[in-house]
């Protein structure tokens, strides 16, 4: 097999201790050198001053939780670096210690049989970091609400069997009486506001039940930490406005998409940036997505074609994305009927997130702004197979139907 990298270095990283292999080519023999260095940024440096003494051109980094990354921001000037994906470079079973794993590394990385991870300009990682800690308090607040919800249930208060949200402006209102020691369900709904009102009755009756001050304390004690997740969201909400500034085009470009509004937008940006040529086609970016169909084949059959695991943030807000994006008539909403007829709901919304990664890749590659197919764009492209399906249909409902070309 041909050596690509004469001299290069293999780093298995944990969170107190990194095993480094350089592998020499000297003639036609392998020379490995093994050292372990600790994670303290000295350590780090001094690990950084011995690769380059080794002349070390490029080294391979397993991805492990987050312990990669302070050894990649301090040897990223000074040495050529991969990140490899853990599950792509496993060992072989029965020969696992961390000084084999960075031989292992050190020996596919000399081969060139390391496949690169994506990993995000320093901007775009502070933006991620960002997205992701608004999406996990926000899941919070939901948490909090519930847990709301369930106290109100151990006590009979119906007030989600007719309020749709219980912590809207009446809800609100209503359970800080309640905190405040108020009982009277004919005071409490008497709080209610906007379309609420013209359900006083259901109120005073979903209002009726046993609220002892044990349940007061908990309501108010999940109230008060809704508020602080709030405030943060809030300061999270500008700092995020803050740092894409930068991007504040590409923001704007990604909301002519149908289904993608601005907390969308600012998401996809923050896990895919805006340099599309990381990714070599809009086919290996819905890869690295998780929104394709897994390859896997043997002796002729197909096995699964179940979505790879991918970039769940991404896949999350862009199945969020596709659900709004199929309400208005258009390409979207033509290509989610269209594969629902023939694998249903489930895959006919991934291929619309898909369609929209899809979309997002050449809009942020060309700087130009979403262009509609049309709901008419199958139709256009299989006309022929389109009128003998809706002939079938029509035959299928009772009907004789004569085909003739219009003039």
């Amino acid at each position: 097999m041909e050596v690509m990298y004469g001299t290069c270095a293999g780093m298995d990283v944990h969170k107190d201790s990194i095993v480094v292999c350089v592998r020499r080519m000297k003639g036609n023999k392998v020379d490995r050198e093994v050292r372990t260095f600790g994670t303290m940024t000295s350590e780090l440096i001094r690990l950084g001053d011995w690769l380059e003494d080794s002349g070390c051109t490029i080294a391979v980094i397993e991805a492990t939780g987050v312990y990669w990354k302070p050894v990649w921001q301090l040897l990223a000037g000074r040495v050529e670096l991969v990140l490899a994906n853990a599950h792509e470079v496993r060992n072989v079973p029965g020969r696992k210690t961390d000084m084999n794993d960075a031989m292992w590394l050190a020996d596919l990385i000399a081969h060139g049989l390391v496949r690169a991870s994506f990993v995000p300009p320093e901007p775009i990682a502070d933006l991620r970091d960002l997205t992701r800690t608004r999406k996990q308090l926000s899941r919070e607040v939901v948490e909090h609400t519930q847990r709301i919800q369930k106290v109100l249930e151990t006590c009979n208060i119906k007030l989600a069997s007719v309020a749709s949200n219980i912590l809207g402006k009446s809800g609100r209102a209503m359970l800080e009486a309640m905190v405040a020691g108020e009982s009277d369900p004919v005071k409490l709904a008497g709080l209610a506001r906007g379309t609420l009102k013209g359900k006083r009755g259901k109120l005073m009756e979903a209002l009726r039940g046993r609220v002892r001050d044990h349940h007061r304390m908990l309501i108010s004690t999940h109230l008060r930490l809704i508020d602080s997740l709030q405030a943060s969201i809030a300061e999270l909400e500008k700092r995020i406005e803050e740092e894409l500034r930068p991007f504040a085009k590409a923001v704007e470009l990604l909301q002519t998409i149908p289904g993608v509004g601005p907390t969308a937008a600012q998401t996809i940006i923050a896990e895919v940036g805006v340099d599309m040529s990381r990714f070599r086609s809009a086919g290996h970016l819905r890869s690295w997505a998780g929104l394709c169909p897994r390859m896997d084949e043997s002796a002729g059959k197909r096995r699964s074609n179940r979505m790879r695991k991918g970039n769940a943030w991404l896949k999350t807000i862009l199945i969020q994305s596709a659900w709004s994006g199929i309400r208005k008539e258009g390409y979207l909403c033509a290509l989610f009927h269209r594969v629902r007829a023939r694998q249903g709901k489930k895959k006919a919304i991934a291929a619309v997130a898909a369609a929209i990664l899809t979309a997002v890749h050449g809009m942020l590659r060309d700087g130009e702004p979403y262009r509609d197919l049309g709901a008419e764009h199958f139709n256009r492209h299989d006309r022929e197979r389109a009128a003998s399906r809706l002939v079938r249909r029509i035959r299928d409902l009772g009907y004789e139907v004569e085909m003739r070309p219009a003039a």
